[in-house]
C-alpha cells in the first residue's frame, strides 16, 4: 500500500506543477491582452484625441458614438483583463471591437504592416480573446470571486 502512495506522489506533484504552469500561462495571456487593449484605448484618448477618434470613425462611415464605445471597451476591458475581473465575459465583449478593426483594415490587405494596416493582426487578436474566454482568468487575479 505504501508503494502505491509513493508511486502516485510524483504523478500528483507533476499534475500540480502542470496546473500551476497552465494557470500562470493563462494569466500571462490575459495580462498581455489587457495591456494591448489598454494601450490602444489610451492611444485613442491621448494621441489621436477623443474628437480626432470620433472624426475618424465618422470619416469611414461609422456613427461617432461608436468611437466612444470603442474607447470605453478598450480602456475598461484592458483594465478588467489586467485585474482578472470577469475575464471570460470581457474577452468575449472585446471580440466585436477587434472584428470591427478587421473590417476597417480589410481593404488594406492581409499584412498589418501594409499602408493603413492589414486585417491579420485584429483577427489574430480576436482569436486570442476567444482562447482567453475559454481558458478563464488563470492566476494573479484581483479576486477569485469576480474572476
Amino acid at each position: 500500500m505504501q508503494t502505491q502512495a509513493t508511486q502516485a506522489s510524483p504523478a500528483l506533484a507533476s499534475a500540480s506543477q502542470s496546473q500551476s504552469l497552465q494557470a500562470h500561462a493563462t494569466a500571462l495571456l490575459r495580462v498581455s491582452l489587457g495591456v494591448m487593449a489598454l494601450a490602444h484605448g489610451l492611444l485613442k484618448v491621448f494621441v489621436f484625441t477623443v474628437p480626432g477618434t470620433v472624426g475618424y470613425f465618422e470619416s469611414i462611415g461609422l456613427p461617432g458614438f461608436i468611437a466612444y464605445l470603442t474607447i470605453l471597451a478598450e480602456v475598461g476591458g484592458g483594465l478588467a483583463l489586467l485585474l482578472g475581473v470577469y475575464t471570460r465575459w470581457v474577452s468575449l465583449a472585446l471580440i466585436p471591437v477587434l472584428l470591427g478593426a478587421a473590417w476597417v483594415h480589410a481593404g488594406n490587405g492581409w499584412v498589418f504592416s501594409n499602408p493603413g494596416g492589414g486585417w491579420e493582426y485584429p483577427v489574430f487578436w480576436a482569436v486570442t480573446l476567444l482562447v482567453q474566454a475559454g481558458l478563464g482568468s488563470g492566476s494573479l487575479v484581483l479576486s477569485r470571486r469576480f474572476a
